[in-house]
C-alpha cells in the first residue's frame, strides 16, 4: 500500500513539474477573466488549466489607434509563449515604480501601497505612506530627467507610466534596461466609473484581483445611488462653468468628457456646448466671460484663493451673479504645500466622492449632513 501510495506522489510530482515549466501558448489565452463594465482600456485573459494571465492594454494615448499592449504576467513557474515580444512579469510584482501618483491612490486603494518604492515628482504624492516613507519611497524624476540608476537600484519588478500623444519618452531605455514597464491609460477613459475601473488592472498586477473587484463594486453602486437621488429632483439644473485661464489661454472640457460627465451625474448643466470633440478646447476671455454670466456655480476654478482674489485677478467676472453669490468652488481641500492635490490622486479611484462633493454644490440641501472630501468654498 506505501507503494502504490509512493508512486501516486511521484506520477503527480511529475505532472506538476512538467506543467510549472511548460511554454504557454498566446492563443489559449482567449479566456475573459475580467471584461471592464465601465473602462475601455484594458481588459484580463486567461487559459485554460494556466494560472497565467494577460493583461491586454487598448490605445492608453491620446491619438492612439488600433494599439494593443499584452503583458504577460506569469505565475506557477509557467513561462511567457515563444516568440511574445510584450512586457512579462515573473509572479505578482513586489517592486513597483509608479510615474503617475494616479497609481499610488489605486494600490492604496486594495491596500497594497508599501509596494511603491518609486515614484515621479515625490512632492507631488498626497498619499500618506509616501510622504511618511521618503527614506524607502525614492524620486525617480520625471520625462527626460528620469534617474534609470535609481530605476535599477531599486530593483523595480515594474514601472507603471503613460504615454499623451505617444509612447513614453523613457519606455526605449527601460526596454534597453530590461525593466518591465506597464502603460496605464485611466486618463483616457471618459466615464468617471471607467477611471476608477482600472484599479482592478493594478490589482490583477499585484496578485489581488478579487480585492480589486470587490473594492471596485462598492463604488459604482455608491456613485449611481446618488445619481439616482439627483434624478428625482424637479426644476431647472444649475448652469455649471469650469476653470481659470492658464497663460493666454481658457480650455474647457468637452462635452462628453469625464469633467462635463461628472457635471451631468450630479446634476449640473454644463454652459459649454460647443465642443463635441474628444479634447478640451480654448475659448477667448469674451466668451468665456459670456460663459461666467450664464452660470450658476463655478467650479474647477485656479490660481486664486479667496473671492478677493478671483475679483482682483479677473476683474471682468467681478459683477457675475456666481460670484456676487459666492458660488465659487475650488477641489484644493486637500492640497499640499508641495504641489500634490489628492483630486486628481484618490479622487480618480472613488469619483463616487468626487460626485457627492458636486451634488453638494449643485444642491446644498440634499447634502446637509454632509462633509466636502476635495472641493471648498471660496470665501
Amino acid at each position: 500500500m506505501n507503494r502504490i501510495l509512493y508512486y501516486i506522489l511521484l506520477s503527480l510530482a511529475l505532472f506538476l513539474s512538467s506543467c510549472a515549466g511548460r511554454e504557454a501558448d498566446l492563443d489559449n489565452f482567449n479566456v475573459e477573466i475580467y471584461t471592464p463594465e465601465y473602462a475601455q482600456g484594458f481588459s484580463i485573459l486567461g487559459a485554460e488549466g494556466a494560472q497565467s494571465t494577460v493583461l491586454r492594454i487598448i490605445n492608453p494615448w491620446q491619438g492612439a489607434d488600433n494599439i494593443t499592449f499584452d503583458v504577460f504576467l506569469a505565475r506557477n513557474g509557467e513561462k511567457a509563449p515563444k516568440g511574445f515580444n510584450g512586457q512579462v512579469i515573473n509572479g505578482d510584482a513586489e517592486r513597483i515604480v509608479c510615474m503617475s501618483s494616479t497609481y499610488v491612490a489605486m494600490l492604496e486603494s486594495i491596500s497594497e501601497v508599501e509596494r511603491v518604492v518609486g515614484v515621479s515628482g515625490v512632492n507631488f504624492v498626497t498619499n500618506q505612506y509616501v510622504v511618511q516613507n521618503r527614506d524607502k519611497v525614492k524620486d525617480v524624476g520625471y520625462d527626460a530627467n528620469v534617474n534609470f540608476e535609481m530605476i535599477v537600484a531599486l530593483q523595480a519588478d515594474v514601472v507603471l507610466l503613460y504615454g499623451v500623444n505617444g509612447a513614453s519618452v523613457i519606455e526605449g531605455k527601460l526596454r534597453e534596461l530590461g525593466i518591465p514597464y506597464i502603460y496605464v491609460g485611466e486618463y483616457m477613459e471618459e466615464d468617471p466609473l471607467g477611471k476608477s475601473e482600472w484599479l482592478v488592472a493594478i490589482a490583477e498586477l499585484v496578485g489581488k484581483r478579487d480585492t480589486g473587484v470587490e473594492v471596485f463594486n462598492q463604488i459604482p453602486e455608491r456613485y449611481l445611488s446618488l445619481m439616482e437621488r439627483v434624478s428625482q429632483i424637479e426644476g431647472d439644473k444649475p448652469g455649471v462653468m469650469i476653470n481659470t485661464p492658464y497663460g493666454d489661454n481658457w480650455f474647457m472640457a468637452f462635452t462628453s468628457s469625464y469633467m462635463a460627465r461628472l457635471i451631468r451625474d450630479a446634476g449640473g448643466d454644463y454652459v459649454y456646448k460647443n465642443n463635441d470633440s474628444n479634447r478640451s478646447l480654448p475659448i477667448d476671455m469674451e466668451e468665456a466671460a459670456v460663459l461666467v454670466s450664464q452660470a450658476d456655480v463655478w467650479i474647477n476654478v485656479e490660481g486664486v484663493g479667496t473671492l478677493e482674489d478671483l475679483r482682483r485677478k479677473f476683474p471682468k467676472f467681478a459683477d457675475a451673479s456666481c460670484v456676487k453669490n459666492g458660488q465659487v468652488y475650488k477641489s484644493d481641500l486637500r492640497y499640499i504645500p508641495g504641489g500634490g492635490n489628492d483630486f486628481w490622486e484618490s479622487g480618480v479611484i472613488y469619483p463616487d466622492k468626487v460626485l457627492s462633493d458636486m451634488v453638494k454644490i449643485f444642491y446644498p440641501g440634499l447634502m446637509e449632513d454632509v462633509e466636502f472630501t476635495y472641493y471648498r468654498k471660496l470665501e
